[in-house]
């Protein structure tokens, strides 16, 4: 599985929950990864730098019962409690940046861009999209990368 093979990886290593899983589910999966971070509404703080994650589909998707989706009121109040000036890991991508899909749907969450204009974080990643992975774009000073199923290296700075 894919965990298995990122297992490997001996730093701390924050996850979020995709739409194909919950928190519980990659929790779980990740039991015996012990530099697994998964989070999902909280956050934490890594060499000095607060990392806050939010997993799942935002705004809600046409999957069905599968998909594990999430109101916009929902992820507002989850995002309250993330920190100024961190990163932000979330599965969705904000509204309007890096959020087309390949039929140019704007697929992105209102309450995710909201954070990043208020929180100003040093970089936010955001999943879900596969027309968008591998790409960056700004929105004001922070950086936002769709990651992909690829991964990408990103050095903040200092």
């Amino acid at each position: 599985t894919t965990i298995d093979a990122l297992s490997a990886i001996d730093r701390p290593t924050v996850l979020v929950a995709g739409n194909a899983e919950s928190i519980e589910e990659l929790r779980a999966a990740c039991g015996c990864w012990s530099t697994a971070i998964p989070l999902h509404g909280e956050s934490v703080v890594i060499d000095d730098v607060p990392f806050f994650g939010l997993g799942g589909a935002i705004p809600e998707t046409p999957f069905g019962d599968w998909s594990w989706d999430h109101s916009e009121s929902a992820a507002a109040a989850w995002l309250e409690g993330a920190p100024i000036g961190g990163v932000l890991v979330s599965h969705s991508p904000p509204k309007g940046t890096l959020d087309c899909d390949s039929g140019r749907r704007s697929l992105g969450s209102t309450a995710v861009l909201d954070a990043i204009r208020r929180l100003q974080p040093q970089l936010t990643v955001c999943g879900h999209i596969y027309a968008s992975a591998g790409r960056s774009e700004m929105i004001g000073r922070t950086p936002v990368v769709n990651a992909g199923p690829k991964g990408m290296i990103w050095t903040l700075e200092s």
